[in-house]
């Protein structure tokens, strides 16, 4: 089985237009790199120093990953993946 990634329509350029992927499950670290092997530049949008990038949110099955273990936030096979930039205004 696999794990879906929703990717926003900031990414999209960089998956050909995909507004979903399949991924292996593991961390949120390792889906990323899966991401980056097959969309080389993703890994730069999403993160930085190591860490996701402070306007990047990121949820599994609707929790934010920050609030639990961040990129080593580990997945699972049918989990949803969402990948949510941080909008300003209001």
């Amino acid at each position: 089985m696999s794990v879906t990634v929703k990717i926003p329509s900031p990414l999209r350029p960089l998956t050909a237009g995909a507004a979903t992927v399949d991924c292996a499950p593991g961390t949120i670290s390792e889906l990323i790199d899966q991401l980056d092997v097959t969309y080389p530049g993703v890994r730069d949008r999403l993160c930085q120093d190591g860490q996701l990038r402070r306007f990047v949110n990121v949820f599994v099955a609707g929790e934010d990953v920050r609030f639990a273990d961040g990129i080593a936030t580990v997945t699972s096979d049918g989990q949803e993946v969402t990948i949510l930039p941080a909008v300003a205004g209001g």
